[in-house]
């Protein structure tokens, strides 16, 4: 049968019932002669509680120790769903990042894998055990902890998936599946049967909660199949995979959007050579994301330079930006807060013309103004007003048919 990489997410363990459910999964898939490995999130809220107790010791915690801290939830979740799967008599063990060989650089509290060896796992599934995996986490080359930042079990599983060559990594989640848009924002958003990788890195990197983008770009380099499904009702998921001639006729696939984005604007920058590498250099070294980049025209020897942060990170890219601005002679720094990116995503923009001309023409329409536009070959993102985001999310849905029934949906 079918080698099964489990992934359960916080709300699927967010009670010892729940943790019954995702027992009564495993056991399922199990007796139907698969081998499964599990992965686990820690409990609904958890990582919240101990950021918060972290705080509440000192305004800026060290984020090594932090790591360390944060690690403990999902380790609560692995040793109580395998006291469980063992108490009905099936053989099952706990693992942490470290345990499985989860690699990573020293990045704390946002770490990348550098490689997976997974020889325990590999041991435990010749004996017939199930491995309950701690996502989330793994160690350095110290052997210090560290985590995988938000969605981090999402690329834990993957990662496991391809380590292991599985035939399939199942997220489970609250959610039934990917849709054409967040559907508390619109709803008349779809479920799609199947999405590309391509365009579910796109959705997930602009804001949508269901996969963690670094989990897709993942699953797309060593074409591991990825499905998510609801961990509360049975029925079919959404396939992410490969793209195929069918996803190439829909314009759009779906709209998102992201009411966590900052701008910064450094006012009078020197206009010269060399510049935006003093600017983004540091900032990149800070390991703060840069998203859209705008260079005003020069108007004499200065002009001036905008660029949207995560939110999350806009304190520490402000006090960053205002030295910066000091050593480059630039006038002042501007910051606004209450931005929000929406975004058009689908591979059919490759062969579909007059996307972006239809997407200003819809905001237009309901009064939003367009602060800044970023392109790719799948992708059109624009940053407007936080107010407006929901408003320009249910018009664009709406004007490029999504929501009406669609193939595949």
């Amino acid at each position: 049968m079918a080698l099964l990489v489990h992934k359960y997410g916080g709300t699927s363990v967010g009670t010892v019932e729940r943790i019954h459910r995702v027992a009564d999964r495993v056991a399922k898939a199990k007796g139907e002669g698969h081998d499964v490995v599990v992965v686990l999130s820690a409990m609904s809220g958890e990582t919240d509680r101990l950021i918060r107790l972290a705080r509440e010791v000192t305004a800026h915690p060290d984020e090594r120790e932090l790591d360390v801290l944060l690690s403990t939830g999902e380790r609560v979740t692995i040793a109580l769903l395998a006291m469980e799967l063992q108490g009905r008599g099936i053989n099952a063990r706990s693992f942490t990042g470290r345990q499985v060989g989860i690699m990573t650089d020293s990045s704390h509290t946002k770490a990348r894998i550098t490689r997976v060896t997974a020889e325990r796992i590999k041991e435990a599934i010749a004996e017939g055990v199930i491995p309950i995996v701690a996502g989330f986490q793994g160690i350095n080359a110290r052997s210090d902890v560290t985590t995988l930042g938000r969605g981090g079990s999402d690329l834990t599983a993957v990662a496991l998936a391809g380590a292991l060559k599985a035939d399939r990594c199942i997220i489970f989640t609250d959610v039934d599946g990917v849709y054409t848009a967040d559907p508390n924002v619109v709803p008349a958003a779809r479920r799609l049967d199947r999405v590309s990788y391509e365009e579910m890195l796109e959705l997930a990197s602009l804001g949508a909660k269901v996969l963690q983008s670094r989990s897709v770009e993942f699953a797309a380099k060593f074409n591991v199949p990825v499905e998510v499904q609801s961990s509360f009702i049975e029925g079919k998921g959404t396939l992410v995979t490969r793209e195929d001639e069918d996803m190439e006729r829909v314009m759009v696939s779906g709209v998102s959007g992201d009411r966590h984005q900052a701008k910064l604007t450094i006012v009078g920058v020197p206009d010269r050579p060399g510049i935006a590498a003093k600017i983004f250099g540091p900032v990149a070294q800070a390991n703060i994301v840069v998203d859209m980049i705008i260079q005003n025209v020069s108007q004499g020897s200065l002009t001036d330079i905008s660029f949207t942060v995560p939110r999350a990170d806009l304190a520490k890219a402000v006090d960053l930006v205002q030295r910066i601005a000091k050593e480059i002679d630039a006038k002042s720094v501007a910051v606004t807060e209450a931005m929000a990116k929406v975004s058009l995503v689908g591979v059919g923009m490759r062969s579909h013309s007059g996307v972006a001309a239809k997407m200003f023409e819809v905001l237009s329409r309901e009064g939003i103004n367009i602060m800044m536009i970023s392109t790719s070959e799948i992708k059109i993102s624009c940053v407007v007003e936080e107010k407006y985001m929901e408003l320009a999310m249910r018009a664009l849905h709406s004007a490029f048919g999504l929501d009406a029934a669609r193939v595949g949906a």
